[in-house]
């Protein structure tokens, strides 16, 4: 058809596919016609090409058995509608099936598939090989797991992977789409194609593209990629089997019989290629020899004594072609005893399955609900045995242990990173001190605009229009391997509208010269390089360790004696969201104890002062620096120490002023009718429940006794009891949204518990848990997914 017809090969395909299985359905290979919406130019043109071909289906179609001949035919019933138009007019029929029950041997359950795969593998060896079968869905798990088990013991098998599966063609597809996507592949989208081209690429660089990389091993493949429409495909094959240190003669055999192989690499074409890939099977020359290993959507009958039946479970169900042509009916027939036969292969049949996965029960074989009388749910409700396989049998096949005599140092302190890490899941915390990260372009970004905004309280005489612009583009420079190259116009403008917004702080809020005694971080300030300049403010980038509290951390800007500021790139957040979620009573599942942390280190260098800590958030106004309008406080959220209990501080004539001022519309009336003394000894009538929940304190001893005291101060109104309860709302607030006294020294605290068990489990005491103190760790902010398996300990 590709030859004589202007057709695309996908739309071949479909005219050819839908005329053929019609045809088997029919009998006739014009039946198609009868079927106006599967009917085009495409398909008229098909029918008559076919028409002219000498084919089996048209054998079939045109010839019958001599008449003169006995012909049996075995199990009739399991024959298309082309395969009975081949019978002659009188036959005899054999049954498949005797008339006896066929005893069903019990389903072996197991725990997993590795389970499964590690039992018929125990029973295989080479001189059985010849007489076992493996009957699996080859798109399952099983498949790849059976497959690299046999090859690890080197047990001949043969079936299994098809000509698209073979890994080296899978790669030389992917090479060739990678070559197609542009500049902004990433490495990690390619990390097989690297391991078989032994290209080393660090863990830093998986997330930065290709096209970036200054990289002495990638710039063959690189300038593959810019060049590869100037290859054809047998070219780029053999650019392949030069770096993968592989010969492909069978993919190159198909190159040219598909007329491609001189063809220039077109996207088009590469689309063509793949579909064909995917669309049919491709044969390929095997030595038939070692285990069978049967497609249980493929096969009828496996020749083998011994018959492995892996998985059983829905995914066996055929899928019955959706076309007006086939009988639903006929066709399930066919499938149900096809699925009858193969169960019954070999003389010893083993049916290995799982019972539940994922913690929900396996749905076995849908054609089992006609073939078996009793109801059931999942394989347990069947005559079934339970397999744990004995780890310790293998033990000789592992891994020997050798004790280093070595102890671990203890941790001493903690930063605010790793404790979040440590309390959402301490197996990620784990894995965090073992396995390096990818770099990542917020990271990379947000420590570039530390980097700015330390070097502008060192030299702000140093930044003007022009610098800020060299900024932005030394920025662009870092981040651009991380980023798409579309998106730079937009970093461009985001950038600058940062960098000014740091300005414009900076400049309102000139820092408090301080006598900050701890080191700077002595780290790399990329701006200050750039510049050839130093920096070594006493209040920029501070260092501190404290082993007596257990914690560690870099201050961004000691902004005076009693204020501490910390950059943010991120979204702004509350001062009631951050306490809440520097919660160690209740802790949330987005622990974040910065805050916490940071002022309980500075509270030790400042006793008995009240104390800020401001987190700037110096990308969040970028709209408005765009639009005009910013303001810069839009940008600030500052949470408060107080160093007394919450009821010392609300009792206070400060609160009472605050209250009178800033309070709720009901809440100013009330207390302008009275003064402070008669406000300070409400505290004194009753105890203040210290809480976060505003109906408990109202409905408190301390609640009740303020309504009734200010009804009989004031009057029994009803703005009365609305204005104490907004007192009450106002207190809590409070709570919610600053640090007191005896939330620090309960901090201080559980820094101390956290790290005692965290020093138990690194000396092997006890193992490190997937969950955190709340529970089930947020995965979002799991930095190694991949080593969690969830359901271990």
């Amino acid at each position: 058809m590709l030859d004589h017809e202007d057709l695309s090969w996908k739309r071949c395909a479909y005219a050819v596919g839908n005329i053929l299985q019609c045809w088997e359905h029919r009998g006739s290979h014009d039946a198609i016609f009868e079927y106006d919406g599967y009917v085009d130019d495409a398909t008229e043109r098909a029918v008559e090409r076919i028409a002219e071909l000498e084919t089996a289906s048209m054998k079939l179609t045109n010839e019958t058995i001599d008449p003169n001949l006995d012909v049996v035919v075995v199990e009739p019933a399991m024959l298309t509608q082309l395969e009975r138009a081949y019978l002659p007019a009188e036959y005899d029929t054999v049954d498949l099936f005797a008339d006896t029950e066929f005893e069903l041997p019990p389903f072996r359950i197991h725990d997993s598939p590795t389970a499964i795969v590690e039992t018929v593998v125990d029973s295989v060896d080479d001189e059985n090989a010849d007489n076992v079968g493996i009957v699996l869905d080859q798109e399952s798990e099983y498949s790849p797991l059976i497959e690299s088990a046999l090859e690890a013991a080197d047990i001949p098998f043969f079936g299994g992977p098809g000509f698209t599966d073979r890994s080296e063609h899978r790669l030389f597809l992917h090479l060739l789409r990678t070559a197609h996507r542009g500049t902004d592949t990433r490495i990690s989208e390619i990390r097989s194609l690297l391991t078989v081209f032994d290209c080393d690429v660090v863990d830093a660089d998986t997330n930065k593209r290709l096209h970036e990389l200054d990289d002495g091993d990638l710039k063959w493949l690189i300038d593959f990629c810019h060049d590869v429409q100037e290859y054809t495909f047998s070219d780029a094959l053999s650019v392949f089997e030069r770096h993968a240190g592989d010969t492909m003669d069978a993919f190159r055999e198909e190159l040219e019989t598909l007329t491609i192989a001189d063809e220039s690499i077109t996207e088009a074409r590469l689309d063509d290629l793949s579909f064909y890939l995917q669309t049919y099977e491709v044969p390929v020359d095997r030595e038939n020899e070692g285990v069978l290993l049967a497609d249980a959507k493929s096969a009828s009958y496996v020749g083998r004594e011994v018959v492995f039946y892996l998985g059983l479970d829905d995914r066996w169900t055929h899928s019955a072609p959706r076309r007006p042509w086939v009988d639903q009916d006929a066709q399930f027939t066919r499938n149900l005893k096809s699925f009858q036969l193969l169960l019954q292969s070999g003389s010893q049949q083993h049916y290995l399955v799982q019972d539940a996965t994922g913690g929900s029960p396996v749905t076995p074989c849908l054609y089992f609900e006609e073939l078996l009388e009793p109801e059931y749910d999942r394989f347990s409700d069947l005559p079934s045995t339970s397999h744990q396989i004995e780890t310790a049998a293998r033990a000789g096949d592992g891994f020997e242990n050798e004790p280093v005599g070595v102890t671990s140092d203890p941790v001493e302190t903690i930063s605010k990173s790793s404790l979040n890490t440590y309390v959402n899941s301490p197996r990620d915390y784990y894995f965090s001190r073992i396995v390096d990260g990818p770099e990542k372009a917020y990271l990379t970004e947000g420590n570039l605009l530390h980097d700015f905004a330390e070097f502008y309280v060192n030299h702000p005489d140093e930044i003007d229009e022009e610098t800020l612009s060299e900024v932005v583009e030394l920025m662009l420079e870092d981040v651009r391997p991380l980023v798409r190259s579309v998106d730079e116009r937009t970093r461009r403008t985001e950038y600058r509208a940062s960098l000014e917004t740091i300005v414009s702080y900076l400049d309102a809020n000139q820092p408090t010269e301080g006598a900050f005694l701890t080191p700077s971080s002595g780290g790399d300030n990329a701006v200050a390089a750039h510049f050839g300049r130093d920096v070594d403010s006493p209040v920029t980038e501070r260092r501190f360790t404290d082993e007596e509290l257990g914690i560690n951390g870099m201050i961004d800007l000691v902004q005076s004696q009693q204020e501490l500021l910390d950059y943010k790139s991120g979204s702004e957040s509350s001062a009631t969201s951050i306490v809440k979620h520097a919660a160690i009573d209740e802790p949330t599942d987005e622990p974040d104890f910065q805050a916490a942390l940071y002022l309980t280190y500075w509270r030790l260098q400042r006793p008995g002062d009240q104390l800020s800590f401001t987190f700037f958030y110096v990308t969040e106004l970028v709209d408005d620096v765009i639009a005009g309008d910013a303001d810069i406080d839009d940008a600030l959220t500052t949470v408060t120490y107080y160093p007394e209990s919450l009821t010392e501080h609300v009792q206070r004539e400060e609160f009472f002023e605050y209250l009178r001022e800033e309070g709720a519309q009901k809440c100013q009336k009330i207390l302008s009718k009275i003064d402070y003394q008669t406000y300070a000894a409400l505290f004194d009538a009753a105890p203040l429940v210290e809480t976060t929940d505003s109906d408990e304190l109202i409905d408190s001893e301390f609640g009740e006794t303020m309504i009734d005291r200010l009804e009989a101060e004031i009057g029994e109104y009803k703005y009365v009891t609305t204005g104490s309860k907004q007192v009450m709302r106002a207190i809590v607030d409070r709570q919610k949204g600053a640090f007191f006294k005896n939330d620090l020294d309960a901090f201080e605290s559980f820094v101390d518990e956290r790290l005692a068990e965290l020093n138990r489990r690194r000396t092997g005491d006890e193992a490190f848990p997937i969950e955190g103190l709340a529970g089930e760790p947020n995965y979002r902010r799991v930095d190694n997914r991949d080593l969690l398996l969830e359901g271990e300990q």
